[in-house]
């Protein structure tokens, strides 16, 4: 389940890619699937642990264009351990909601990329975000949860104050802010109740099979109601 366009990115074979904050890997395996060098970078080693394991199965799969590389880095995201101007492009998807120095990850961020390179920057959506923050203390008050809710002005102007150039914004996943607007009504921990359950499983089959019918429907729920807001953003040719 991919929430960034790779297209709009720019994304090419060959290029040196960051995951920033990759969690289990999605888009970096998409990324080494379209070629790209990919560095998956997470502060959870075991999370790393398992996301090495996916690139070794597909390396040995024939899943990866030959000289397409993937590799796993454990650290901080507020001291990447990368020298200036390294990454082609960059991903972070879902994770600056996550850090209290957002400006001090956003400025690793941008001193990373190379100049003329991109990044895209996922976020839950405001409206979506808000709605499941009024419902429940518990969607958000947890260890490592999210501590803010982001609008695309504040983030666009975080960014851009950190030398980047705002290129565009999209939403995604319109048939997921409905799913965990009924978790937070009925209660997180309520594994049981009939609706999530019913709609967990609209979501598996949305995922799995990838059904004509759903995609339409998220077409036309991804501007209305999408969970996730993505932006992209370019480095000046120029910049130092």
């Amino acid at each position: 389940m991919l929430t960034v366009d790779f297209d709009r990115l720019g994304l090419q074979a060959g290029d040196r890619v960051l995951d920033m904050g990759c969690g289990a890997g999605r888009h970096a395996f998409e990324m080494y699937r379209r070629g790209a060098d990919v560095v998956a970078f997470d502060q959870d080693g075991d999370e790393l642990a398992k996301v090495q394991e996916w690139f070794w199965a597909m390396d040995e799969g024939g899943e990866v264009p030959a000289g397409a590389t993937a590799e796993t880095k454990e650290g901080d995201a507020l001291a990447l351990p990368f020298a200036d101007g390294e990454f082609d492009r960059i991903v972070a998807a879902e994770v600056l909601e996550h850090i209290p120095a957002d400006i001090q990850a956003i400025e690793e961020l941008a001193r990373v990329l190379r100049p003329g390179g991109t990044m895209a920057v996922s976020v839950p959506r405001w409206f979506p975000e808000i709605v499941n923050w009024k419902l429940s203390e518990d969607y958000h008050n947890v260890e490592g949860g999210h501590i803010r809710i982001y609008t695309a002005e504040e983030l666009t102007d975080k960014v851009t104050k950190r030398g980047l150039v705002f290129e565009g914004r999209d939403y995604a996943h319109g048939l997921h802010s409905p799913y965990w607007w009924l978790k937070c009504a009925v209660g997180v921990e309520n594994t049981e109740h009939p609706l999530p359950k019913a709609y967990h499983k609209l979501l598996v089959w949305e995922i799995v099979e990838q059904p004509a019918v759903l995609r339409w429907a998220g077409k036309v729920l991804d501007p209305l109601i999408g969970k996730s807001m993505v932006l992209y953003f370019r480095k000046p040719a120029d910049a130092r």
